[in-house]
Parts: structure tokens; sequence; C-alpha cells
């Protein structure tokens, strides 16, 4: 039985990150500008564009514009690689565990369809 920030850590983070590349690379950055600023590799950056990592999660609308405003702010010099963790965090704790976590710990972590583990820990106030 896996706790649900397992999953944070093996989908959601990784699905931000693929969401933030693909964000950067439309403003015209380059790859090597992207894994800088995230401060990843460039062959993971490639990944996280080409759906190798960081696939399969489907954001709602609300994250995903707060991906790409921040997307925004690296590409203008608002925000730097200083900025990743927190808003990293930011984003994430805007994940509604009922619409992309608790699916994840239910498919992932071969949870039952009626489990209610989320809801005994802090995770349902994400």
């Amino acid at each position: 039985m896996k706790p649900p920030c397992e999953m944070v850590v093996w989908y959601i983070i990784p699905a931000i990150r693929s969401e933030l590349a693909k964000d950067l690379l439309k403003l015209g950055m380059k790859q090597k500008k992207i894994s800088e600023l995230m401060d990843i590799t460039q062959p993971a950056v490639s990944q996280y564009l080409t759906d190798k990592r960081g696939s399969g999660i489907e954001f709602n609308d609300d994250v995903k514009a707060l991906i790409q405003e921040f997307a925004n702010d690296l590409n203008e010099g608002t925000a730097t690689k200083f900025d990743i963790i927190p808003r990293t965090c930011f984003i994430c704790k805007r994940i509604k565990t009922e619409d992309v976590i608790c699916q994840i710990h239910k498919e992932k972590g071969h949870m039952p369809a009626d489990c209610k583990a989320c809801l005994g820990s802090e995770a349902h106030l994400l």
C-alpha cells in the first residue's frame, strides 16, 4: 500500500515538469536553456517533451494556467530556477486529491475502488 505522497513523487511532479517544459518550448526556449532553468538534464527535458516521462496525467484548466503562468514568468525573467521548488509545490497543492491523486493511487497503487485512505490524511486538503 503506497501512500499518496509517493504517487505525487512518481506521477504528479513529473507531469508538472512535462507541462512546464512543453510550455517553455512553445515560448521559443531551447532545450538546453530549459534544462538549466529546471535544473535537470537536457535528455530529461527531451523525455518530458516527447511524453516518455510525465505523461498520462490530465490537469484541469486552473492547474494548466498556473503552469503556463510560471513558464511565462521564467521566459520573461520575472522568475528564476530558484522559484522551481516553491512554484512546483504551490501548483502541486492546487491539484485536488479527488481529481488526480486518488485516481493515480487507485490505478497505480492497486487500491480498492472504495478506498478512503487519502480522506483520513491531510492529502484531502491539497
